[in-house]
């Protein structure tokens, strides 16, 4: 089955450009810029080429391109000058811009043109948390629309994947290991959105840290092996989807029963552990809303 999505709400054009649904309708009465399709039942929805060339036009007017000039655009002038725009515009909105259309378009060379092009004036660092974490956040709300399917996630999350392995790679072939706490990251079982584990994998090498990456979803009882090897052990998680609600706390009860009497300590950040009372818990742990609040604590 294709479960690939071609067919879009003006909502879900909203969600994906940063355009308002009202500005959106002007444009298409006033200007013509979209051409709206109708279902057998008469409901209007957009396809993949009204979603690419509303992405477009919005980079170009967010870079101070009138919306009667860009009107009066061909649709290959209008391509041609988003690429422009984007291959050369280091701003967030831009590349953000540049790598949503190049995840709806499965274009590999569009999105690292992208990243390298940002890579001339940013640090890797810098790409990573002035970027690609605002481009993550973006596809999590996309995700909530249901705008998003799990190709066009799993297309990007791979590229972006590969960047960060990339740059481990390099400093872990080179660095010299501070070996006295080791840190271990792995994701609950179920949970597979990794790429801010990932991410603190690499910072935590630039530290010189000993890091053991587990990965997605890693039954509790394969930790004892780890346990029982090392004297102290720093524990990293991030709950995304997993554990579900209902059983949060009592997996949190039985990671608590692992690490009890111990050195070791975990630290866990991601939505789900907002609300969560570390004062629930005898074992030394600490919960963060989001990656960023956890590498402020590194």
């Amino acid at each position: 089955m294709n479960n690939i999505k071609t067919e879009f709400t003006i909502k879900d054009l909203e969600n994906l450009s940063g355009i308002k649904a009202h500005t959106i309708r002007i444009w298409e009465k006033r200007y013509q810029l979209l051409q709206p399709k109708r279902t057998s039942g008469n409901i209007r929805f957009y396809d993949t080429d009204n979603l690419q060339k509303l992405l477009n036009v919005a980079l170009l007017n967010k870079n101070n391109y009138k919306i009667s000039k860009i009107a009066d655009l061909s649709e290959e002038s209008i391509v041609l000058i988003a690429r422009e725009l984007a291959n050369k515009s280091a701003f967030v909105d831009n590349a953000v811009n540049s790598f949503m259309l190049s995840m709806f378009s499965f274009d590999q060379v569009s999105f690292n043109q992208t990243y390298n092009q940002l890579l001339i004036n940013k640090t890797f660092r810098q790409v990573f948390k002035e970027v690609f974490i605002p481009f993550l956040n973006h596809i999590g709300l996309m995700w909530q629309t249901n705008t998003l399917t799990p190709a066009h996630e799993h297309f990007i999350s791979n590229l972006i994947s590969q960047k960060i392995q990339i740059q481990i790679e390099k400093i872990q072939q080179s660095m010299l290991l501070d070996s006295e706490v080791v840190y271990v990251l792995f994701l609950p079982e179920n949970e597979i959105h990794e790429l801010g584990l990932m991410y603190l994998n690499y910072e935590l090498s630039l530290r010189s840290k000993r890091t053991i990456y587990l990965g997605q979803s890693i039954p509790l009882d394969n930790l004892n092996t780890l346990i029982s090897k090392f004297d102290s052990i720093h524990f990293i998680s991030s709950f995304t989807v997993a554990p579900l609600e209902s059983k949060m706390i009592n997996y949190l009860s039985d990671l608590d029963i692992l690490l009890k009497d111990s050195k070791h300590q975990l630290s866990v950040f991601g939505v789900k552990v907002k609300s969560v009372d570390n004062e629930l818990f005898t074992s030394n742990f600490s919960f963060y809303p989001g990656l960023i609040d956890m590498l402020n604590s590194l």
